[in-house]
């Protein structure tokens, strides 16, 4: 698949479908408290989305079930939404993709339920800080190596493991379109990034060490090891200087 270079419209259009889930992340956000389902949660994230228009980008895709990827603990990636109760302690990723006007937007965040230990706290804040450090690097001239190696880098100098299974994407009028983008330092420098691309960038990092399983649902994706992961993305423009976080309010 090549690699697509975005004009102005379609510009617009991914920027108004990242404003669409940044409003839907605001909702998600004040409803993870200890005592709702992740059911509950991917029902009111569909509700909003097409109440304003959008359709869910992951409902139907590949066969998954469900609007949101409801991740809790130990869970990285992909957890189904269900009966599950969400409890004092846990933590939750919540991953959650919308398509409006024919352009997708993809984000993720990860929440704290109620009061969790200071471990999953830094788990969550340096998940997130790494995708920032990343894209210092996510700039015209720059290649994809770049981003990855200051994810990396940045992860395993407080303590935790970045997951090599899975990785972010190009993304536009399909979920997922080249290039794909490794959150890791790869042996190539990769594609050299150019103004108008659209990426999804998305760190996925664990307490123990990177290693994961799937589970028998066919979906959900664990840590080996039973310890806690967490995931934080967002879509961006490469613009010629700073890239533009287009699922950012």
């Amino acid at each position: 698949m090549a690699i697509t270079i975005k004009t102005e419209n379609q510009i617009g259009k991914m920027r108004r479908a990242g404003q669409l889930l940044a409003k839907t992340e605001e909702l998600i956000a004040k409803a993870v408290v200890p005592g709702v389902t992740t059911a509950y949660l991917d029902g009111l994230a569909e509700d909003y989305i097409r109440s304003q228009g959008g359709i869910p980008s992951f409902k139907g895709y590949g066969g998954f079930p469900a609007t949101l990827c409801t991740s809790v603990n130990e869970e990285v990636v992909h957890g189904i939404p269900g009966k599950r109760i969400l409890k004092e302690g846990d933590i939750l990723s919540v991953d959650m993709g919308c398509i409006l006007e024919g352009y997708h937007g993809d984000m993720a965040r990860t929440y704290a339920v109620g009061k969790i230990s200071a471990e999953a706290k830094k788990l969550i804040e340096v998940t997130k800080q790494s995708f920032f450090e990343g894209i210092k690097f996510a700039k015209e001239g720059n290649h994809l190596n770049d981003i990855g190696s200051a994810i990396q880098k940045y992860v395993e100098e407080n303590g935790f493991s970045v997951v090599r299974a899975y990785v972010g994407h190009g993304i536009g009028k399909e979920l997922h379109e080249a290039p794909e983008v490794p959150n890791f330092r790869t042996l190539s420098k990769g594609v050299q990034l150019k103004k108008g691309m659209t990426l999804a960038i998305e760190p996925m990092v664990n307490v123990g060490d990177y290693n994961v399983r799937l589970l028998k649902d066919g979906w959900t994706t664990v840590t080996k090891d039973g310890k806690f992961a967490a995931h934080y993305e967002n879509t961006i423009l490469i613009t010629d200087g700073a890239p533009e976080i287009l699922t950012l309010p």
